[in-house]
C-alpha cells in the first residue's frame, strides 16, 4: 500500500498552493466572518458563496491525539502521532504532530504549524509543540 495522495479539486487547490509555499491558508466568509476548514464552495454557517482565502497564524492547541504504534504499511513508519488541532482562528484540523515523544504530549498543549512534503507535488501541514514547551521538556 502506497501513501494515499490527495488530488485537489479546484475548491481545494488554493489550500495546497499555500502549503507548498509554507503557509497555512483558511477560507473566511465575507458575509458572516466565519472561518472554515476543510475547503468548501460555500460557508457552512450562513451558506454564502462569498469566501476568501487568508493566511492563518499557524497556532493552535491539541484537542485530542493518538499514537499509532503499528503503521498500516511500510510507507507509514511507526510510531507517529495523529492529532486534532484546534486552530487559533476557530476550525479544527486533523494532522500529524512531529518531532516529539508521545510522553511529552497532553490535550491543551500549544502547537505551531510546519510543513512536510507528502509527495513531489503535495505538501501538507504538520504541527510541532510550541518552542517554549519543547525547551521546557529538555
Amino acid at each position: 500500500m502506497a501513501k494515499p495522495t490527495p488530488r485537489p479539486t479546484p475548491t481545494e487547490q488554493p489550500f495546497y498552493d499555500a502549503c507548498k509555499n509554507n503557509e497555512l491558508a483558511l477560507q473566511h466568509c465575507r458575509d458572516c466572518s466565519h472561518v472554515l476548514f476543510y475547503p468548501r464552495t460555500h460557508c457552512d454557517q450562513c451558506h454564502s458563496e462569498n469566501l476568501v482565502w487568508q493566511q492563518a497564524s499557524g497556532q493552535g492547541s491539541i484537542a485530542s491525539y493518538t499514537v499509532v504504534r503499528r503503521g498500516v504499511s511500510a510507507d507509514f513508519e511507526a510510531p507517529y502521532i495523529i492529532a486534532l488541532i484546534d486552530l487559533a482562528e476557530g476550525p479544527r484540523m486533523m494532522s500529524q504532530i512531529v518531532d516529539t515523544e508521545p510522553e511529552a504530549l497532553a490535550v491543551g498543549l500549544s502547537v505551531n504549524v510546519d510543513f512536510a512534503a507528502w509527495s513531489e507535488d503535495i505538501t501538507l501541514p504538520v504541527f510541532r509543540l510550541h518552542p517554549a514547551l519543547s525547551e521546557d521538556s529538555l
